[in-house]
């Protein structure tokens, strides 16, 4: 109330001043309009007079002049009529004018003096008189003055009247202004306001956490956003502060973002965590006239941002949206999340010339083929060898600037774009703990053999204090590699390359996604089943099995390889005709480069000649749908089929079969996985196949679809068990705190093997 009563009164007082000044300055403008008319009709009538007064003032006709005088004075607020002589003598003047004016006005005696025709206003008792002379010549002699007094009390009324009027008028304005004023507060500010606290009371109270009914204008909108986002982080904490107190009550130990968080904070103590990736974790893009923050899907965002928040840690990645520099300041920063800033994203910019060489020729026309052996033969050219150098550098330039000032930074490089990048952050600071992680495999020494600069990259890896890769196999691939091309000496006991006299460790971190168990309120709301139906008849298809695969289409993934097999299950099984379809979610990928735009063609030729082949008017086995789709998009599809199908020729890990086995929390649907994925090393219980056996992709298709139901549960909880124990955050916390273990460089002669490594060795044998 008494801030509805200030804003009220606020808003009459200027009202009122407004009203005052307008009013002001109106008046003024009419009193002035009002004595200039007063003024031009003096000067007109003095000037009629002249050619009558001056003869007769020459002649001396005394009884002329005053009946003269006595019959202009009847004019109307004409007061009267004087002549005066010269210098300053009154002749005659209009009967009824006061005596005083026997005695010239201040006006009259100008007129005289300078001889010119003057007017002025003037006060005489309590009225307003305005008094003009007009010199009177004659043969170009002086002979006198003509003075006309006009009576201006009508301007003081009528101005008076004007201010009287203008007051009324405001009055009634600020009266029906502040009653409007209060009916505006109260229905749209004071009553959202008050909804938004009740909302706010229940939800800490109760745990409501529904969005608030606020007015859509800008007065809200700030508001709006603060709510929403305090709820969602009230939310969020709850849940945090309950999953981790049903751990402690069930006695588990598992990695969640919080635990991650602290105890990443607490190991890193004063220092700074650095990330460095090709890919952002937020990027700013044009849609029309406004610029939208895009957020893609990536397991690495989940895992590195609560560590990054904890931190006040530093992001540097490639800017690569269209609207990417208008959002960062002049030193290419912003502070990220954008609704609730914790840590700082360092853009860096590559012209384009660069980003084809470096990440387009380079990385995924050279390495990416190398490493995954899928029968694609690698392209190297010395141009994009010279962009990927000049990247690496030029990353690495961003990092040492973001590190200035910082005493044992700890970096943790992403992926084969940056091989170059450990040895030149090293080079600089010594003192940082480096570590890179290789998400893609490692090939046997004879293939990465056939890389013409296979000792620069390795050089540039082993600047790094920590290797990761996501499978033991990989890891003693590269030891192999190390050891066929550079002179270096390998630790087999603790699993590192020991080179001009610096230590590089080799590790496994098998990466993972994040699996949330549903609350027991919202377990198993909505059957599989109905689900199945409706994505299907979304598609045009009608079909009584489901079957999904999600992947880029990329060469490494199998596509072709997995429609061959859906077609040999139908042909072994005709029953099936009708009954079964495969949805494949294929993300167009790196399309302008040759083989992957070829590949894109292939996989819809398949696709529609095995359609052509089997298909009827309702049903089809295989819908490709070629587009990018969203995490939320994808997750129906895993909830509702039968069986996921990862078919991949080779892949480091594959997060597509860990997302599928999450997002199945009504324990049911199988899983169809290579044994050429990293996945397949831990998830021991989907069907395990060789992709390029036809036969046993279609016989796993089968045995899916007839597996027994209690079977299928089973299956699907040991592996739900895998992947909630073994989820990315306790990834990112077994990477960094291998990292941070990691002594300064001038005391790593003392240190000796730790028990994980130990047991790392002993897996290393028993493999």
């Amino acid at each position: 109330m008494r801030i509805t009563l200030r804003l009220t009164l606020s808003l009459i007082v200027a009202v009122v001043l407004v009203a005052f000044l307008s009013t002001y300055f109106d008046v003024k403008d009419q009193k002035q309009g009002m004595r200039d008319e007063l003024e031009k009709r003096a000067e007109i009538l003095a000037e009629s007079l002249n050619e009558t007064a001056t003869p007769l003032i020459q002649r001396q006709a005394t009884a002329e002049l005053e009946r003269f005088v006595e019959h202009f004075g009847q004019r109307e607020r004409l007061a009267g009529v004087a002549i005066y002589l010269n210098p300053g003598h009154l002749l005659t003047m209009t009967p009824g004018l006061d005596l005083s004016l026997v005695t010239p006005p201040a006006a009259i005696r100008v007129a005289m003096e300078k001889r010119q025709p003057t007017g002025g206003f003037f006060r005489q008792g309590d009225s307003t008189l305005y008094a003009y002379g007009l010199p009177l010549e004659y043969d170009g002699k002086p002979v006198g003055v003509l003075a006309l007094f006009h009576n201006a009390d009508y301007i003081d009324a009528q101005t008076t009247s004007l201010w009287w009027h203008s007051f009324i008028s405001v009055l009634i304005q600020v009266l029906f202004i502040a009653l409007v004023t209060l009916l505006i507060i109260r229905w749209s500010v004071l009553s959202p306001i008050h909804r938004t606290a009740r909302w706010m009371k229940e939800m800490r109270t109760r745990g409501m956490a529904a969005r608030p009914m606020l007015p859509e204008p800008d007065l809200f909108e700030p508001l709006t956003e603060e709510v929403a986002h305090f709820a969602r982080s009230l939310k969020a904490a709850r849940a945090a502060a309950e999953k981790e107190a049903r751990l402690r009550v069930q006695a588990e130990s598992l990695w969640t973002a919080e635990r991650l968080r602290v105890h990443v904070r607490s190991k890193l103590r004063q220092s700074r965590l650095f990330v460095v990736s090709n890919r952002q974790p937020y990027m700013h893009v044009h849609r029309g006239k406004t610029v939208e923050t895009l957020v893609p899907a990536s397991g690495l965002v989940t895992a590195l941002e609560p560590i990054l928040r904890a931190t006040d840690g530093t992001w540097i990645a490639h800017g690569s949206g269209d609207a990417d520099r208008e959002t960062a300041d002049t030193h290419s920063r912003l502070r990220v999340p954008p609704d609730d800033p914790h840590y700082t994203l360092r853009r860096v910019w590559l012209a384009k010339e660069q980003e084809e060489g470096y990440y387009f020729g380079f990385a995924n026309e050279g390495l990416w083929p190398l490493c995954h052996i899928a029968h694609t033969r690698p392209v190297f050219r010395s141009t994009d060898w010279a962009h990927y150098q000049a990247v690496n550098q030029k990353f690495a330039d961003a990092a040492l600037e973001e590190m200035q000032g910082i005493d044992q930074p700890t970096l943790l490089v992403q992926d084969y774009h940056f091989a170059l990048l450990p040895r030149l952050v090293k080079k600089e600071r010594p003192d940082a703990r480096v570590a890179i992680f290789w998400h893609i495999p490692w090939p046997n020494p004879e293939a990465f053999g056939i890389c013409p600069w296979q000792r620069e990259l390795l050089d540039g890896l082993l600047g790094a204090d920590l290797v990761g890769f996501h499978i033991l196999s990989h890891c003693q691939n590269f030891l192999g590699t190390v050891d066929r091309t550079l002179e270096s000496r390998i630790e087999e006991e603790r699993l590192a390359v020991n080179r001009q006299d610096h230590l590089t460790e080799v590790r496994p971190f098998p990466i993972s996604v994040a699996l949330e168990e549903p609350a027991a309120a919202t377990a198993l709301v909505s059957s599989p089943y109905i689900e199945r139906a409706a994505l299907l008849r979304e598609l045009g298809v009608t079909a009584k099995f489901m079957g999904v695969g999600v992947d880029r289409v990329d060469y490494t993934k199998g596509i072709v390889e997995r429609f061959h097999g859906v077609e040999r299950f139908l042909e072994r099984w005709p029953n099936y005709r009708g009954q079964f379809t495969l949805v494949q979610i294929g993300a167009p990928s790196r399309t302008h480069i040759k083989r992957y735009h070829d590949l894109l063609a292939e996989v819809e030729a398949e696709a529609d000649r095995i359609n052509w082949r089997f298909q009827t008017s309702e049903w089809r086995p295989i819908v490709f749908l070629n587009r990018h789709h969203s995490h939320e998009e994808i997750d129906p599809y895993y909830r509702a089929a039968d069986l996921c199908m990862v078919t991949s020729l080779h892949d480091g890990m594959n997060l597509v079969a860990k997302e599928f086995v999450a997002a199945r929390d009504d324990l049911q649907g199988a899983l169809v996985l290579s044994r050429f994925t990293g996945a397949s090393h831990e998830l021991r219980d989907a069907l395990l196949v060789n992709p390029y056996d036809i036969e046993q992709l279609a016989e796993s298709i089968r045995y899916a679809l007839e597996m027994d139901s209690e079977e299928r549960s089973e299956r699907m909880q040991r592996m739900r068990r895998v992947v909630r124990e073994h989820n990315i955050y306790r990834w990112a916390g077994n990477l960094i705190t291998e990292l941070l273990e990691i002594r300064p460089e001038k005391e790593k002669g003392k240190e000796v093997a730790s028990p994980a490594v130990v047991e790392l060795a002993t897996r290393r044998g028993a493999e």
